[in-house]
């Protein structure tokens, strides 16, 4: 009992000790704590409102700046339409411009009239071919062999007398010139249709090309089109030659480009050896107070030569020689007292480099020496590597193969139609440069000799599609195709293709004479073909019909 009592004590005791109101300075800090928590509030309160701001005004930046993009954004846009829109009306401004002018050309010409009927005619290409009459095989072979075939032993015959007359000419031309002074003339090469075997049409005339080279210590230095330096558009195909003492460096000395003065002297060059008069150039042919030759001298130089020569040995033979026509220089012809006559083109060529291309001063019986620039450009021939190709490619064709017969009945079509309406641009060079393509396209078994009439329409439909392109390429310049065994110069074949037809894109008269000859050429061709036929029974057309 006392023990619990005693703890009932000590328990109130202790209850009335610990009591808070018997201690009030102990307990006098908690106001103050509550105070400096409100004052950190307010200044977190107040630091949070200025971060605010701060967000608020960096937030606001961003979205002036996002404004201001965007508005210059619209801005260039705009500028851009605006340029696109600038740029569209030029550019249909100067079509506008370029139909105008091309109106008044027509217009000026009388020929405007002529433009939708032209462009008719350029339409119905292809269609106006599939309603051609086109000859079958039994007419095709009784042509060939009535019209064509007899007249292979005669240019055999004729070939073998020109040459003949040709080398002992040229070895009385070198007697009666001067070797230290005078053009130093080569052996001759024929070339053309007559040594290809596919000339048809009388008269027959030989072409035949002479090289020549200056006298030493001169040599040729030729340039060609494609050579590296520029030349015009319109000079493709040509080629500059240029006359150099044998020493001197194909660029040439500064002391030929620049006035040196009179205290001043090349240590490579002489005085005597640096000046060249102008008479010395002349001598050698060139153009005047040029190095580079030129061709109207040439062929007044080879004119005179040949009336030498002939003079010296006129009396071996029981004829006459003269020049036969004016405009080719070249052109040479026999006259017998029989009344007979025999022509033959003998033209001066130089040698590109070490090759068979050949510089040729003018083509015979061809209006493209009224193309070329100057005189002292000279055109390119390949003849010798086309005479090759045909040789090498006729190797593996089949027996009596068709392909010269496709380019001997399309020249007489050709021919004759030209005798009808008038020469035109096309020219038999264009027809065999046709089948020189085909017979690099085509397989060797397509051109059988029972297969002429199949590629005789090749044939013309590959003119007729370049007709309508106006495009017909040169089959040697940029062809990389060409067989490695004809030994053909890598400049050539790397170049741009040249086109044949170009000068028909710009003389319009000329391309549409051509294209009006073509298809005349097509709806006359089974009348021209029956002229030279023999009568075919009807029944022996059909059988080979049905075959």
């Amino acid at each position: 009992m006392p023990v619990g009592l005693f703890r009932v004590c000590l328990l109130v005791i202790t209850a009335i000790v610990n009591h808070p109101l018997f201690f009030p300075k102990e307990n006098g800090t908690v106001p103050e704590s509550t105070e400096e928590i409100i004052q950190k509030m307010k200044e977190r309160e107040e630091s949070l409102r200025l971060e605010q701001l701060r967000l608020e005004q960096e937030i606001a930046d961003q979205e002036a700046t996002q404004k201001a993009l965007e508005k210059a954004a619209v801005v260039v846009e705009e500028s851009k339409e605006e340029n696109v829109r600038w740029d569209m009306w030029t550019a249909l401004s100067m079509v506008i411009f370029l139909l105008i002018e091309l109106w008044r050309q027509d217009f000026q010409e009388g020929n405007w009239q002529d433009i939708g009927g032209e462009e008719d005619d350029m339409a119905v290409l292809g269609k106006a071919f599939k309603g051609v009459a086109f000859p079958n095989k039994a007419v095709l072979a009784s042509f060939y062999e009535k019209r064509i075939l007899g007249t292979t032993g005669d240019m055999a015959r004729m070939r073998e007398m020109v040459e003949g007359f040709a080398d002992d000419l040229l070895e009385a031309l070198r007697s009666v010139c001067n070797r230290d002074a005078d053009m130093e003339v080569e052996d001759c090469m024929g070339v053309g249709s007559m040594y290809e075997n596919w000339r048809v049409r009388k008269p027959f005339v030989c072409d035949l090309i002479v090289p020549f080279a200056p006298p030493e210590p001169y040599c040729f230095r030729c340039q060609t089109w494609c050579s590296g330096d520029s030349f015009p558009p319109d000079e493709q195909g040509y080629g500059t030659i240029k006359v150099c003492r044998a020493d001197e460096d194909a660029t040439g000395c500064i002391c030929d480009k620049t006035k040196l003065g009179e205290d001043m002297l090349c240590l490579l060059h002489s005085q005597v050896s640096s000046t060249r008069p102008s008479r010395e150039m002349e001598d050698l042919l060139c153009f005047k107070n040029t190095q580079y030759l030129d061709a109207d001298q040439v062929m007044k130089w080879f004119q005179i030569a040949v009336t030498k020569a002939w003079n010296r040995i006129s009396h071996k033979y029981e004829f006459d020689l003269s020049f036969s026509l004016l405009d080719s220089p070249g052109a040479l012809k026999i006259k017998f007292k029989s009344g007979k006559s025999i022509a033959f083109n003998l033209t001066p060529v130089v040698q590109y480099e070490n090759s068979d291309v050949y510089f040729i001063s003018h083509f015979p019986r061809s209006n493209l020496a009224a193309d070329i620039p100057s005189s002292t450009h000279w055109f390119l021939t390949f003849a010798v590597y086309e005479r090759r190709f045909i040789q090498l490619v006729s190797k593996t064709l089949p027996a009596n193969a068709c392909h010269v017969s496709c380019l001997q009945i399309l020249s007489f079509l050709h021919g004759k139609q030209c005798s009808l309406t008038g020469p035109s641009g096309l020219t038999n060079y264009h027809l065999k440069t046709v089948l020189l393509h085909l017979l690099q396209a085509r397989p060797s078994q397509d051109w059988a000799p029972e297969k002429l009439e199949a590629r005789l329409q090749d044939m013309l439909k590959f003119l007729e599609k370049c007709l309508h392109e106006k495009k017909l390429c040169h089959f040697f310049i940029g062809n990389e195709k060409v067989p490695a065994e004809l030994g053909f110069p890598i400049i050539f074949q790397r170049a741009e293709p040249l086109n044949l037809f170009r000068p028909f894109v710009l003389r319009r008269d000329i391309y549409r004479k051509m294209v009006d000859t073509f298809h005349e050429m097509l709806r006359n061709m089974s009348a021209l073909i029956n002229e030279y036929t023999v009568h075919i029974p009807l029944a022996h057309t059909n059988g080979i019909r049905k075959e």
